[in-house]
């Protein structure tokens, strides 16, 4: 008998991911007009729209735990935007842009690996 997988919704969408105060845009990648986010009334333009710095580069951090391959590789995670950041020598975030996506599929199953394994 074969198995088939739930197909969730939304699994193969890509997603704008632009920002306004820390909310990400609910819309598809490259869609018109403006950017919003579901359930609010939050709507924004590019030029409203967040820096693409991280406000948390700079801000104290330690190395998160890593899984059985190594995986953060030393790096902290963000708390502003959940990014995987290097650190600088004086135990910092390195200043980065804001988490936007996973550019892999691959990426994006050993971060939902960690997270499963260590929690938010």
């Amino acid at each position: 008998m074969t198995q088939k997988l739930a197909r969730l919704p939304g699994a193969a969408r890509r997603l704008c991911l632009s920002r306004r105060r820390g909310e990400i845009c609910t819309r598809e990648k490259g869609h018109r007009g403006l950017h919003h986010r579901r359930g609010g009334a939050l709507l924004w333009n590019d030029l409203q729209a967040d820096p693409p710095e991280c406000p948390a580069g700079g801000s104290p951090a330690e190395p998160a735990p890593r899984l059985d391959d190594g995986f953060p590789g030393g790096r902290s995670l963000c708390p502003t935007c959940w990014a995987f950041v290097p650190l600088q020598d004086d135990g910092t975030l390195r200043p980065h842009d804001t988490w936007r996506g996973d550019p892999t599929r691959a990426d994006a199953d050993r971060r939902r690996e960690w997270f499963n394994t260590f929690g938010w």
